[in-house]
C-alpha cells in the first residue's frame, strides 16, 4: 500500500519557520527506489484550488519553486530516508493552506510541476500563519 505521511504543519505567527516532512512507504517506492522519483509539494487555501509549491527531481538536481514562495521556501530530500522536506521561512499569513506531499516515478531528472502528473498523494497538513 502507498502511503505519502506528511508532518510539521502547525500555527505560527508571521516570520516564523517551519519544516515539513513526508515519508514515502509502498511498492512503487520500494520497486522503483525512492530516488527515482519526483516529489511535490502543493497547497490548498481555504476556498481556492490546490496550487504548486515546489518540486524536486529524482536527482535533486532540479527544483522549482512557485514564484510566491522563491526565496522563502525550500525542497529537499534523503533517499536513504524516503523523505522529502519543505523548509519555510518567514512565512506570511497567505501562506495558510493545507499541504499536500505527492510523488511521482520520473524516467528523468526534469520534474513534473502539475497536480496531474502526480499518481501518489498524501492526506495533507495543516499550516495556518497569524499576522
Amino acid at each position: 500500500q502507498v502511503q505519502l505521511v506528511e508532518s510539521g504543519g502547525g500555527l505560527v505567527q508571521a516570520g516564523d519557520s517551519l519544516r515539513l516532512s513526508c515519508a514515502a512507504s509502498g511498492p512503487p517506492f520500494i520497486r522503483n527506489n525512492f530516488n527515482q522519483n519526483s516529489m511535490a509539494w502543493f497547497r490548498q487555501p481555504p476556498g481556492k484550488e490546490r496550487e504548486f509549491v515546489a518540486v524536486i527531481g529524482r536527482s535533486s538536481i532540479v527544483k522549482y519553486y512557485a514564484d510566491s514562495v522563491k526565496g522563502r521556501f525550500t525542497i529537499s530530500r534523503d533517499n536513504a530516508k524516503n523523505t522529502v522536506y519543505l523548509q519555510m521561512d518567514s512565512l506570511e499569513p497567505d501562506d495558510s493552506a493545507i499541504y499536500y506531499c505527492a510523488g511521482q516515478y520520473s524516467r528523468t531528472n526534469t520534474p513534473p510541476k502539475g497536480a496531474g502528473e502526480f499518481t501518489y498523494w498524501g492526506q495533507g497538513t495543516q499550516v495556518t500563519v497569524s499576522s
